[in-house]
């Protein structure tokens, strides 16, 4: 954050300014989550929340440490996923898992498609990744396409808010493409995605809990996009296209020797929906301001564009999309950084943290282009968890910022910004206004 910015002095929280100050989950709370990374870094850590473990009597634990986020994310077994427990917990139950109130149908189909490790890399390898992985080179000329169209709405006119008139339209039109769902349908598909990223910007506390009336009003959105993606997958059916959904509709899953249901497509949109919509938008207008505040990285990158993509890496390590989750339980006891964690304990993953530990990265407040290995951050997790869509959000950040490069000669702020960021755990700004300079 620059000085100039009001976000701080707008904020209902105070800067930290030594441990007791630190809270990274109340109303203002990203506005200050660099500073209070800062302080934990110094004094703690392993920082304990009291009362906010998994099981009763336990407590939650945010770890800041890159060595020790790293370690936890590649051992699935040691430090297992609450959403895997889920999983389990729903597949001995016995029954259909899509039938139910209240179905989340990601998790019902994980039941199905991907209950276990092995059958997690069958799933990406043999349904995602030939659309969202490495082995998916249609993507970048179609994101490139759909980056020029954007820009053409506002590049004459001399001004542009840059959150929704490029940053989140672009990779929503790049999902909507993959899937083949309408580009009319546009705004549907951002009120699904709104809905279903609802507790990680509204909910409570390092679990993000919504109150019942919430998860009510959540259920009705989650059952509306239900029933649209089954319409369009009957209408891929009936007419094919060279699209994700219609490849879905066609392909047999080895590990369960047959094709999917419609159900179980349903939950493979769900989960690229939810995954696949707001870390690009974040990434972006991120880098946007990075861009305007760092002298000479655009002129330095416009100039030669071999460092783009380390660009695009340093920054979403800098600025992280998804700040910190609570994502893994330990099943026994544990020790991280000389602090004693019990069994039965909730470990909230602050990667934003663990990508400017200043114990992994030299100068890690700094914007580096030549910066050595540079792809070890965590902003996608790593091991076998890695998220799915990373390669395409990469592609994605890539052909917006050659783009940009090629179209615009220069952005600056605009007089009118907050810079403010919306609630939850991801570093989303809320608008952002910047005069443009055509190239």
């Amino acid at each position: 954050m620059t000085a100039n910015k009001p976000n701080q002095d707008l904020s209902p929280m105070k800067c930290p300014h030594q441990l007791d100050d630190v809270d990274l989950f109340s109303e203002g709370a990203p506005e200050f989550w660099y500073e209070a990374y800062d302080i934990l870094h110094r004094q703690a850590p392993v920082h304990r929340i009291p009362g906010e473990g998994f099981e009763p009597g336990t407590d939650a634990f945010i770890l800041c440490k890159h060595e020790d986020i790293a370690m936890v994310v590649r051992d699935q077994e040691r430090f297992p996923l609450p959403g895997a427990m889920a999983v389990q917990h729903l597949k001995g139950m016995g029954g259909d898992p899509f039938e139910g109130p209240q179905v989340n149908m990601m998790v019902a189909a994980m039941t199905i498609l991907r209950p276990n490790p092995e059958m997690w890399r069958s799933h990406r390898q043999e349904l995602t990744d030939p659309w969202v992985g490495p082995g998916a080179p249609r993507n970048e000329e179609m994101a490139v396409r759909v980056a020029n169209e954007l820009i053409d709405k506002w590049i004459g006119r001399g001004s542009v808010e840059f959150i929704s008139e490029f940053a989140q339209p672009l990779p929503q039109m790049v999902m909507a493409n993959v899937l083949g769902w309408p580009i009319e349908d546009l705004k549907l598909l951002k009120y699904y995605g709104d809905g279903t990223d609802k507790p990680s910007v509204y909910g409570s506390g390092h679990r993000n809990i919504l109150p019942q009336e919430e998860i009510d009003t959540q259920f009705e959105v989650l059952r509306e996009f239900r029933e649209y993606t089954e319409n369009l997958i009957k209408e891929k059916r009936a007419n094919p296209a060279d699209d994700m959904i219609t490849f879905l509709t066609e392909v047999e899953y080895s590990p369960i020797k047959r094709k999917l249901t419609d159900n179980e497509i349903n939950g493979i949109v769900y989960a690229m929906v939810i995954g696949g919509l707001e870390t690009t938008q974040y990434a972006l207008s991120e880098q946007v301001q990075l861009l305007i505040e760092r002298e000479g990285v655009w002129d330095e990158i416009k100039a030669d564009r071999s460092k783009v993509r380390a660009f695009t890496e340093d920054s979403m390590r800098l600025r992280s999309p998804t700040q910190g989750l609570s994502t893994r339980i330990t099943s026994q006891d544990e020790v991280f950084q000389g602090v004693k964690v019990p069994k039965g304990s909730f470990l909230h993953l602050r990667w934003a943290a663990a990508n400017i530990d200043p114990d992994e990265w030299d100068d890690p407040n700094e914007l580096k282009l030549d910066r050595k290995a540079g792809t070890r951050h965590l902003v996608f997790s790593q091991g076998a968890r890695v998220c799915p869509g990373a390669t395409l959000s990469r592609v994605e950040q890539m052909a917006a910022w050659n783009t940009l490069l090629d179209r615009v000669e220069s952005f600056s702020y605009a007089d009118v910004n907050t810079f403010l960021h919306q609630p939850g755990i991801m570093l989303g700004t809320l608008e952002l206004n910047l005069n443009v300079v055509p190239a």
